[in-house]
Parts: C-alpha cells; structure tokens; sequence
C-alpha cells in the first residue's frame, strides 16, 4: 500500500491498532520490522513524554488484512516439578 493511498484517519499508533483489531501491539511491531507492514513517522512533539509507542504510526487498513490470517500462539502449560 503506497502512503497516497492513505487518509490521515487510517494512520494509528500502535495501542490504536490492537484496539481495534484484537492483534497484541507486540506482533504489530513484529509484522513491522519484518516489512509486513509500513511504519510511518508520527508526530511526537503533540505526545510528548508518553513513550515510543507515540512515535510510530501504522496503516490501519495493513494491519487488518494481516489481522485476517494472524492466529495467536497457545502458551505452553506450566511443568510439573
């Protein structure tokens, strides 16, 4: 998806982006640095002091065609000692 394909509206930060597709912000950046998706430069001065995740902006319309194949992974079961 090229940025002119884009509104402002499609473009969230990560918390943004897990509420509205239930994907953990930790597979989005995952998805992102392995060039799934695009990560685009958000503005940090409007939220400053508010940590990294404020920095980076997401396609919104990206993340939900990978949301549509992300199954998430079972956690093991505690071992017995």
């Amino acid at each position: 998806m090229r940025p002119s394909e884009l509104y402002p509206e499609d473009l969230v930060f990560a918390h943004e982006a897990e509420e509205a597709t239930g994907v953990p912000k930790a597979v989005i950046r995952q998805w992102a640095s392995r060039g799934r998706i695009q990560r685009f430069q958000g503005d940090a001065r409007q939220y400053s002091g508010q940590g990294h995740e404020y920095k980076t902006m997401y396609a919104l319309p990206e993340i939900q065609q990978q949301a549509v194949t992300y199954r998430p992974t079972p956690r093991r079961a505690p071992k017995a000692a």
